[in-house]
């Protein structure tokens, strides 16, 4: 599954694939674990092999926000802290028991330095986690909820119904109660 990820990349030879894949190991975590907490330092980069988690953090009021939700098959970490080195100000959750592929920070440099495709995944990692977060700066300033709603829908329609309800409320910036209604809206 890492290697189908990889090679879409168009990058990489298989070598490089190999290599890659001797320096992971699986992890699995039940729901309600953590992958990484508040406080932490981040030195892995996960990929989703199944699962769903959620990355959040909680203001001054104490009421947690989930700003991301992981599907399968892509990357998470607790990014700035991977990059800075610094303590992370998020946690990343699994919402139902999940697999993961995990690679150490370290290793990640390391194959850097043996191969310039390496920098240049890295940097079309980091371009697509820009276009992400933009993308989601523009949906929330742009589009009602009901449409944040329905492009959920339309990508990930079987994990969607396993989020649950207050989980998905915050990662689309509204009530509990509004999303409920959006629902019944969207079966009517």
């Amino acid at each position: 599954m890492i290697s189908t990820f990889l090679t879409s990349f168009n990058i990489f030879s298989p070598s490089e694939i190999s290599a890659f894949e001797e320096k992971t190991a699986l992890r699995s975590i039940k729901k309600g674990e953590f992958l990484i907490q508040e406080g932490q330092f981040c030195k892995e980069v996960a990929f989703l092999k199944s699962g769903i988690l959620r990355s959040f953090f909680s203001p001054e009021s104490g009421e947690e926000i989930t700003y991301c939700i992981t599907f399968p098959n892509t990357l998470t970490t607790a990014y700035s802290s991977f990059i800075t080195g610094a303590p992370t100000v998020e946690n990343i959750q699994a919402v139902s028991s999940a697999e993961l592929v995990v690679v150490q920070k370290a290793d990640l440099d390391l194959l850097s330095q043996s191969s310039l495709n390496w920098t240049r995944f890295l940097k079309m990692i980091a371009e697509q986690q820009y276009l992400e977060l933009e993308k989601r700066l523009f949906s929330f300033q742009k589009e009602k909820a009901k449409k944040r709603y329905m492009d959920l829908l339309e990508n990930q329609p079987v994990y969607v119904q396993q989020i649950p309800l207050q989980y998905l409320a915050s990662y689309l910036g509204i009530t509990p109660r509004h999303l409920s209604r959006l629902r019944r809206e969207v079966t009517l």
